[in-house]
């Protein structure tokens, strides 16, 4: 059974720092592009951040762009989401996406049920 599971969002002051984790089983994971999702009530959901099945080629969403760098661990088929410096605006829900396409970017097969991130003082 495909899963992705995310984990480690929560209530963070503007300026503090999260790590973001998706964990993934049931499928083979290091052959698939990984991506990192968010959305907020009212908003368009937005690519974040994506990483090639090897890690060779990564891409940061200009919003996010030298606070947010994304990472994978194959062995441990999870991929990473750390956030610095965070601000209000980065509140939204958080989740991950497995497509076999790097260029694919809202086309996944897999996708998990997020993970809450709010940035407020």
């Amino acid at each position: 059974q495909v899963q992705l599971v995310e984990s480690g969002g929560g209530l963070v002051k503007p300026g503090g720092s999260l790590r973001l984790s998706c964990a993934a089983s049931g499928f083979t994971f290091r052959i698939y592009t990984m991506y990192w999702y968010r959305q907020a009530p009212g908003k368009e959901r937005e690519l974040v951040a994506k990483i090639s099945d090897t890690g060779g080629a990564t891409y940061h969403a200009d919003s996010v762009k030298g606070r947010f760098t994304i990472s994978r661990d194959n062995a441990m088929t999870t991929v990473y989401l750390q956030m610095n410096n965070l601000k209000p605006d980065d509140t939204a829900l958080y989740y991950c996406g497995a497509g076999r396409f790097y260029s694919g970017d809202f086309d996944y097969d897999y996708w998990g049920q997020g993970t809450q991130v709010t940035v407020s003082s």
